[in-house]
């Protein structure tokens, strides 16, 4: 197969020519005359609870519908994440994320990504109230039932750090999140080798000019990435452009959507609660914020409206992802890697999705 287009390589350089893939790889690419068409890697999601009507909560058959709903939105790859429930309905939602099998009508599963149960009481958001004290044996008891790739915990609750290094000497990245720790707390924890903050600026201590928070020690942290939630909702334009300066490189942009993603507003469901979904955003009943809808080809426009090129913001939804999972095989259009692409129109409308070389139906 060859695609036509300006077509985004691993140089961070948008070139105009044709794109070769044969055998689900890239096989090369030749410069030359293009159609108007941006070619981009895949996107790749940190966090995504559900869509198209289905949550990771679901089992087997919900996970692979997650899968396939946000493959027909770009993204190739992502960690199907659950919400904080009890320590057995947590080692079921494991079990399931990996006994789904891989195939090219859904994206690529990385592992879970449990989002809790290690969390504060306090900054709980939208997550049903079962957080447990950090606990090292329940902790054993979730990375043995199936394949974790993150974790989000509170870093300040007695006992975290242990699970910090516990995770990080598995290799699994570990997200500071739903907590209220301070920037000491939190530089500790990214002393210990915490991969970076769980969508960031929410479910945290906002940016203080005496009490900087979370926020304030991500942004300063060297080698770690942080997910931002770029709805229009969860984080203003301007707060993102902020973060973007401060840590460019080191952001990736999270759809953190839920299984009303993609239907039409009403009412749905998050964790057995019930949540009240409007045009451009899903709440508790008392208006708290319960994930997002968000898809992240809309996240790419938000990121270019806010004032990103494509190139920066393709790097936030593919690359940067990618590297915080140290998955340095997918996220960019390299010889031999991935044939994970997306193809978008001028306006940034998504026109076609390769998984592994193969065309998926869109309209599926």
């Amino acid at each position: 197969m060859k695609l036509t287009g300006r077509t985004l390589l691993a140089d961070g350089k948008l070139r105009s020519g044709t794109l070769t893939l044969a055998d689900g790889r890239v096989r090369g690419f030749t410069p030359g005359p293009a159609r108007p068409c941006f070619v981009l890697p895949g996107f790749v999601d940190l966090h995504v609870h559900g869509g198209g009507g289905a949550d990771v909560m679901d089992g087997a058959e919900g996970v692979a519908a997650v899968a396939s709903f946000h493959l027909r939105h770009g993204t190739t790859a992502l960690c199907p994440t659950t919400v904080t429930r009890p320590l057995r309905e947590l080692e079921a939602a494991v079990a399931a994320v990996g006994s789904v099998s891989d195939g090219p009508e859904r994206a690529r599963i990385l592992g879970t990504h449990l989002e809790g149960p290690f969390l504060a009481p306090a900054r709980l958001g939208a997550q049903p109230p079962h957080a447990l004290a950090p606990d090292p044996q329940a902790l054993r008891r979730l990375l043995a039932a199936g394949p974790v790739a993150a974790v989000t915990l509170a870093p300040e609750l007695p006992g975290a750090l242990e699970l910090v290094r516990l995770l990080v000497g598995r290799g699994i990245r570990v997200g500071l999140g739903h907590t209220d720790c301070d920037a000491a707390e939190a530089a500790a924890a990214f002393e210990e080798g915490a991969g970076g903050a769980t969508h960031l600026f929410n479910a945290m201590r906002g940016l203080h000019h005496r009490k900087p928070g979370l926020a304030a020690a991500a942004l300063e942290a060297p080698k770690t990435v942080h997910e931002i939630i770029l709805d229009g909702v969860h984080v203003h334009p301007s707060l993102f452009r902020i973060a973007y300066r401060a840590a460019r490189g080191r952001l990736a942009l999270v759809s953190d959507a839920v299984r009303a993603c993609g239907l039409p507003p009403g009412e749905s469901e998050l964790g057995g609660q019930r949540i009240v979904v409007a045009a451009d955003r899903a709440t508790l009943g008392d208006g708290t914020l319960a994930g997002s809808i968000l898809t992240l080809d809309r996240a790419l426009r938000k990121a270019v409206s806010a004032g990103l090129s494509v190139e920066e913001a393709s790097d936030l939804l593919s690359r940067n992802p990618a590297d915080a999972l140290g998955r340095t095989d997918l996220g960019r259009i390299v010889p031999g890697g991935p044939a994970d692409v997306v193809v978008l129109d001028e306006d940034l409308r998504l026109r076609s999705v390769l998984r592994g070389g193969q065309e998926v139906d869109l309209g599926a």
